[in-house]
């Protein structure tokens, strides 16, 4: 994590899973936060990529980071 870096209030690690698993369980960790909490997924199913993003923009959720490195992409998504 970079120094400055807000830290996560959460982590959900969806590692091997598929679409529509990540997206389905991204969205009820987030439904069990409170207003303003960070939630970190970490995801490494390419449709992820554009499925989080649009889960996020339908929930009316940030998107603060999303970060490749190798086959694993991190989202910082705040409530």
């Amino acid at each position: 994590m970079v120094e400055g870096e807000m830290k996560p209030d959460r982590t959900l690690d969806c590692l091997g899973l598929f679409c529509p698993v990540p997206v389905f369980q991204t969205r009820q960790a987030l439904d069990r936060m409170g207003k303003g909490e960070v939630l970190e997924v970490l995801v490494d199913d390419p449709a992820a990529e554009g499925d989080i993003p649009a889960l996020a923009k339908r929930l009316n959720v940030k998107v603060l980071k999303m970060e490749k490195k190798d086959n694993t992409i991190r989202f910082l998504l705040q409530k």
